[in-house]
């Protein structure tokens, strides 16, 4: 046998024992045993408008369910505050009640009539940034193609100090996750197309899911999440609207599917594949990430169900 031959038996005897992608592909979760009592840095990104049933399951979210949903944890009983958009914004960032978010029911612009001096977890951790994708102004009150205000609470909440400095374009995260300046609580919101709002389905779930397959990397990745030290939580606003009403209490409400929403929880701690069918909410997300940032609970999110044990954190 001459050295060519032995060389191609040596290739194809590699090629064969080769794994899967799926088997190959390196864990994202489930990669530590023991949880730090606090993080440094808790990420949510927050999609649009797609009940649980439209998501999980979904052959036009590959990404999700492929990777995130089978490699994470993924909350199967999560529920919204209400509808429409900027209520759940508002209500998963301060802890108001639905009978204290009733201005923001018709996601309006901020204004004098649709603000709120409420505290926030913004005002609470050690730092915090909103990265909003397609946002050409820091902490800008007005839409512009990709961008909707409505998807973005902090320009609404007028005790808050530094939106004009930290309510910035998403395109900040990369030199934050390259320097490693990540602020403790991180806020993104993808544009309109990326977050799955814009379009029909399945196209507008397949923007989103390939959003996220690119860009999430970037972010686990990164000397943050490689350091055990951080956790990304990805949830959407409201389910969609087949049925809903403007206003409805949805966060406790187990027969409204559009009130159902998909929650996937990213750590390195979280064990691959976990679930839990606890009655999660916006409020419940609230309260686990001021556990994780060693904050004071706001609102509704003091009496909350928290999601440390379910998943780990």
């Amino acid at each position: 046998m001459n050295r060519l031959q032995v060389g191609m038996l040596m290739l194809l005897g590699s090629a064969l024992t080769v794994p899967p992608a799926s088997q190959a592909r390196t864990a994202i979760c489930g990669t530590r045993s023991t949880p730090p009592r606090r993080y440094a840095h808790v990420i949510w990104i927050w999609m649009e408008n797609h009940s649980f049933g439209d998501i999980v399951g979904s052959p036009a979210a590959p990404y999700i369910n492929d990777v995130l949903v089978a490699g994470c944890g993924l909350a199967t009983n999560f529920h919204n505050i209400t509808h429409v958009s900027l209520p759940n914004y508002i209500g998963a960032t301060t802890g108001l009640p639905l009978s204290r978010l009733q201005q923001f029911l018709f996601d309006c612009r901020p204004s004098a009539t649709c603000s709120s001096d409420a505290n926030s977890l913004f005002a609470q951790v050690p730092s915090w940034k909103a990265y909003m994708d397609s946002m050409t102004t820091n902490c800008r009150t007005m839409g512009v193609v990709g961008y909707a205000v409505r998807h973005n609470p902090a320009p609404y909440l007028t005790s808050l100090p530094g939106c004009t400095m930290f309510d910035v374009p998403y395109t900040e995260l990369q030199a934050d996750l390259d320097n490693d300046t990540l602020p403790a609580f991180s806020f993104i919101t993808p544009n309109t197309v990326n977050d799955m709002h814009d379009g029909p389905d399945p196209i507008a779930i397949q923007n989103g899911d390939t959003w996220l397959q690119n860009e999430l990397p970037k972010i686990l990745n990164s000397a943050a999440y490689q350091s055990g030290t951080t956790a990304v939580f990805v949830t959407w606003d409201e389910g969609s609207f087949a049925g809903f009403s403007f206003g409805e209490d949805c966060a406790t409400n187990t027969t409204d599917e559009s009130c159902h929403i998909p929650t996937i929880v990213i750590s390195p701690y979280t064990p691959s594949g976990a679930t839990s069918a606890r009655l999660f909410n916006h409020y419940s997300l609230l309260k686990t990430t001021e556990q994780m940032l060693g904050v004071r609970k706001l609102g509704k999110a003091i009496f909350a169900k928290s999601m440390r044990g379910a998943f780990n954190l």
